[in-house]
């Protein structure tokens, strides 16, 4: 086990060689979930005019003073119809909520405070100057900074966007990833397979957490186990311009593991082969061309995880976006035993305790292949390399997944 990379000098490496991609233009109404590229300013003022904020009867503060007292009405002011005259002495406008308030009017007395009649309208109350009336750019000015460069388009920041008249919107391109299971013994779901053979899964897995990371998965399918295979297979990957190739299994030192030997022989430059961790030690990093390489082991468990930990952060990378590991204190629901010198990432069920802290359970099987063990967690417990013994109880670290 020597030589082992501990798992923080390799997440280390991955996000450093990380370059932001370029910026493309999006209509607004595809820009969510995406990564604002530059600082996004104001293109007109909101609200663009005075707006009633209640359904009432525009007036002047002068004028009602004294009350009860019965004015002239002249018109009505509704979203979309402004009143086009301008309000004088001993008159009122009918308006709406979110109407522009008429020139000479500077006040909204509600409806409740009124009683309409034959062309006129009582106002039983005082009303205060500016009551009731949102003032132009009450919310922004044009040419304010509404949103910062690097911002995750979410649904406020979508609306704020439109509000400003942004029909489209700068963004930092989804980082292409592209996917590539590898082993003559893997076969599609809903295809014929073989007694020695098994369904292709992690390659569904990962193309989820790519689209949740903020990426465009691309699947490139399945290549056997020859090196004309798994070099037909890089030609792929790097027609289709990714910035990322994740590879699938293949990447051990077993007669049939050829993904180095084919990514060698295409020019690839590794920076490192196995770290220290449980599960997914035989990780590989290396660039081709512009292409990072990331090569995952083929247990599905083991790929998923190691997913969660490198792709993940390599990806938000690309964006822009700062790496900040979800880890969170929680207490033990069981005993657990030493660790030896890799980091374990050990599947839980993390839950909440009446008193509010969090407990992780973890499984009580923990071998790499099993899907159904990984589904039902939903975090793990990150023990550090040579953790001693730990008691139920007592306080650890979980990496939540959902």
């Amino acid at each position: 086990m020597t030589g082992l990379l501990p798992v923080d000098e390799a997440l280390r490496r991955i996000i450093a060689s990380a370059q932001t991609a370029e910026v493309e233009t999006v209509p607004l109404a595809t820009a969510g979930g995406r990564v604002l590229a530059a600082d996004l300013l104001a293109k007109r003022q909101q609200p663009p005019f005075a707006a009633s904020a209640m359904d009432g009867y525009a007036v002047r503060a002068a004028d009602v003073v004294n009350v009860p007292v019965s004015l002239r009405l002249v018109g009505q002011s509704a979203a979309g119809h402004a009143f086009s005259g301008v309000l004088n002495a001993g008159e009122a406008v009918r308006i709406f909520t979110g109407a522009p308030v008429p020139e000479g009017a500077d006040s909204v007395v509600i409806q409740e405070n009124t009683v309409a009649g034959d062309g006129e309208v009582s106002i039983a109350q005082t009303i205060a100057f500016g009551r009731n009336i949102r003032k132009a750019g009450l919310d922004f000015d044009e040419g304010d900074l509404l949103l910062r460069a690097k911002r995750v388009l979410d649904p406020a920041a979508l609306a704020l966007a439109a509000a400003a008249d942004h029909p489209t919107i700068d963004v930092v391109r989804k980082p292409r990833v592209a996917i590539l299971a590898t082993g003559d013994e893997l076969v599609m779901p809903g295809e014929k397979y073989r007694p020695d053979q098994i369904i292709s899964s992690n390659s569904f897995g990962l193309a989820q957490i790519i689209r949740q990371a903020g990426g465009h998965p691309i699947d490139i399918g399945i290549a056997e186990d020859r090196l004309d295979a798994l070099s037909d297979a890089l030609d792929r990957a790097l027609n289709a311009n990714a910035d990322i190739l994740v590879t699938l299994g293949g990447a051990s030192v077993g007669d049939h593991d050829l993904v180095q030997p084919a990514l060698a022989a295409k020019g690839m430059e590794l920076d490192f082969w196995k770290i220290a961790l449980r599960p997914g030690k035989p990780l590989m990093f290396g660039r081709l061309q512009d292409m990072k390489i990331l090569g995952l082991p083929g247990n599905p468990v083991s790929s998923l995880i190691c997913a969660h930990i490198f792709l993940m952060p390599l990806i938000h990378a690309m964006l822009g976006l700062p790496h900040v590991q979800d880890l969170r204190p929680a207490l033990l629901a069981t005993d657990m035993g030493a660790n030896d010198q890799r980091q374990d990432y050990v599947r839980a069920r993390i839950t909440k305790a009446p008193e509010g802290h969090l407990v992780a359970t973890p499984f009580p099987v923990q071998d790499s292949s099993m899907l159904k063990f990984l589904a039902e967690a939903n975090g793990l417990i990150v023990r550090e390399p040579h953790a001693p013994a730990a008691k139920a109880g007592s306080t650890c670290n979980v990496m939540m997944l959902r």
